[in-house]
């Protein structure tokens, strides 16, 4: 079975309950007079840890036996869900290994070492990281964590999509963040079973866009991991994909890729008209309606789903500076 369904969602949010809180959804004004609908915005990037990473991490590790707890976790990240592991090990007394390539940025390392866990820095990519978070399974019996492809990790972040349905019944769209697809999936399961007509649509980067390359080859194929201002998004879906991929393809309506200075400009919006402060992954959704890429005709939802952006380069960006982190490909 490559579906997690609602059942499991709705036991992952009585599991992590006393560590995460529901976060609000707000109507967006100047979003709403743009689109002449209604338009809401689910600030997730208010959760403890900075994004909705922590709620599948925190379900995996309440999830593990006694024996694995032991031995400790490990996982590979671009640096939300290493934050998201590292609290929710440090929280259980469980040791944790952290395995990221050169291009993580250094705030994302520092707020994983601020956790409490061991960083380790690999190679130019996630692939890289992962060949050593291989060896720490085998050689040490630790567990793998891994960020997306996991029934945990998809049940956990499906609680985003319960918190949203409940909030705004009446939704007919969704927009939501596409990477590795363990948000999506469960977030685009969870709204299914609460607003069966709803319209999902998933944003990414137009830079090393993996699951979108991955469904229009009708597998998972190697993408090439870019610099982006997306950073979050970065990454492949492994080649070896179990859930997201077919929970992708089955339940998300569309994929829609913005530019990096689409993704710069929902950057200063978030800032300057909605009083957030967002990374550049979780402003891809505000991207694709500021950009009319994206075109709702009833009530719709963006996620605004991690904040964890480097401050000095919010401030360059929100400034009006061209800031391109693309320079060094």
């Amino acid at each position: 079975m490559s579906h997690i369904t609602v059942d499991q969602i709705e036991q992952a949010r009585k599991r992590i309950a006393s560590t995460i809180h529901p976060t609000p959804v707000v109507p967006s004004d100047t979003l709403s007079a743009l689109c002449d609908t209604s338009v809401y915005l689910k600030l997730e990037h208010q959760q403890r840890t900075g994004s909705f990473k922590l709620r599948g991490a925190t379900n995996a590790v309440l999830s593990l036996s006694e024996d694995e707890r032991a031995r400790g976790v490990v996982g590979v990240s671009t640096g939300n869900h290493g934050r998201g592991l590292a609290y929710a090990a440090r929280q259980n007394g469980v040791k944790c290994i952290i395995c990221m390539s050169n291009l993580v940025p250094q705030n994302k390392i520092d707020g994983i070492r601020a956790q409490g866990a061991e960083v380790r820095i690999i190679g130019q990519s996630q692939d890289d990281a992962q060949i050593e978070v291989d060896r720490l399974v085998a050689e040490e019996g630790m567990t793998m964590i891994p960020p997306f492809d996991h029934p945990d990790i998809i049940a956990g972040q499906g609680t985003v999509g319960l918190e949203s349905a409940e909030a705004v019944p009446e939704l007919q769209m969704a927009l939501v963040q596409v990477s590795g697809g363990g948000l999506i999936s469960g977030v685009a399961a969870a709204l299914r079973s609460r607003i069966p007509g709803i319209h999902i649509i998933g944003v990414s980067m137009e830079r090393g866009a993996a699951m979108h390359t991955c469904l229009k080859a009708g597998k998972p194929i190697f993408v090439e991991e870019k610099a982006t201002l997306a950073d979050s998004l970065g990454g492949g879906i492994g080649l070896d994909n179990a859930y997201t991929f077919p929970m992708t393809r089955d339940l998300v309506d569309e994929i829609v890729l913005v530019s990096e200075t689409e993704i710069a400009q929902a950057i200063r919006h978030a800032y300057w008209k909605e009083s957030q402060i967002i990374e550049g992954s979780g402003a891809v959704t505000l991207a694709a309606l500021l950009s009319d890429k994206v075109r709702p005709t009833g009530p719709a939802l963006a996620l605004l789903s991690g904040g964890n952006i480097d401050m000095s380069l919010h401030h360059r960006i929100i400034s009006g500076e061209n800031v391109d982190v693309t320079e060094q490909d």
